[in-house]
């Protein structure tokens, strides 16, 4: 479920982008103005709130906003701005060719649906010009190139349907590929991983604590290491509970001294409209303390303002 807050009866499109440059005019930029109108305002009313502001004022609302804010609030905004799919391209590209950090392009990739990544492979070719399996190939390497090139290639099946029997066999298979030999064979674990629906995973990592005594997560801990591991762990965990999954990835950006904010962006700003409210009641159950509060005291100014807005009310 979404935390996001839209108005019973929003305003029209028109009438947020005459707002928007009544919030840019003058002297500095009136923010608050800004972050009320955005972070209340769902994908589909953003990008008709970004054609209208073309139509009226002849310019990119996005080149305005870049210019008008700045720091992590700038970065937040532009971010959330983008349709859900375009959003994930430019993260994983990013990633892959900028930053040259392999984790955000991996976390994106493994914690879509096999139609959201479909989607997504549309938009990034024509957003790039260039095939994102393209891009993997170039920037990755060994196992964990081979994970995310089968993970965008194979079609998995997206309902609850599990054969039982099967992924019996599967985790009697990771068994038999990890913690029972030497060494691993990651061919096995790459071809279940990629191959098979959320569902099904989920009645694997099942099986597989009922018959060798501790979680699937554990053995792939274990087993594996790395980009590759990363990638493994994201799959099984976004497979079992992805509200459980972001929010340990949230509490791991906030924890220690100083703040990963590009971390805490990219959760935030990507699940606010898909399960955010999951991620929360996760979030408040394991570290005792609400998702809200944790951002809040790690963020300041409108940043933060932002940030919390997306959340929704503290429970």
């Amino acid at each position: 479920m979404a935390t996001l807050t839209v108005p019973p009866v929003p305003p029209s499109p028109r009438d947020d982008a005459m707002q928007l440059y009544r919030a840019f005019k003058g002297f500095g930029c009136d923010t608050s103005a800004v972050i009320n109108i955005l972070a209340h305002r769902d994908a589909t009313q953003r990008a008709y709130i970004q054609q209208e502001y073309k139509t009226i004022y002849s310019e990119e609302l996005s080149k305005r906003l870049a210019s008008e804010l700045s720091g992590k609030l700038e970065t937040a905004v532009l971010l959330w701005m983008h349709d859900p799919a375009a959003r994930d391209a430019t993260i994983i590209r990013e990633s892959l060719i900028v930053n040259r950090n392999l984790e955000s392009a991996t976390e994106v990739i493994c914690s879509r649906t096999p139609s959201q990544l479909q989607y997504l492979k549309q938009i990034y070719h024509s957003k790039f010009g260039v095939y994102l399996e393209h891009d993997i190939d170039y920037n990755t390497s060994g196992d964990h190139q081979k994970i995310l090139l089968a993970y965008l290639s194979k079609s998995r099946h997206e309902g609850p349907e599990v054969n039982r029997e099967i992924a019996e066999k599967d985790a009697k298979v990771l068994y038999k590929a990890g913690e029972k030999k030497l060494g691993t064979d990651e061919k096995a674990f790459v071809h279940i991983f990629s191959e098979r629906s959320w569902a099904h995973l989920a009645a694997v990592s099942s099986y597989y604590h009922s018959m060798y005594g501790h979680s699937l997560k554990k053995a792939v801990k274990n087993e594996t290491s790395g980009n590759f591991g990363h990638a493994l762990l994201t799959i099984i965990q976004c497979a079992v509970n992805p509200g459980k999954y972001f929010a340990k990835v949230l509490h791991k950006a906030m924890e220690g001294l100083g703040t990963d904010d590009t971390t805490l962006v990219r959760v935030i700003v990507t699940r606010t409209e898909i399960d955010m409210q999951y991620i929360k009641a996760e979030y408040s159950k394991k570290y005792r303390k609400t998702l809200n509060d944790a951002v809040h005291s790690e963020t300041s100014s409108h940043y933060r303002a932002f940030l919390l807005a997306l959340l929704g009310p503290n429970h």
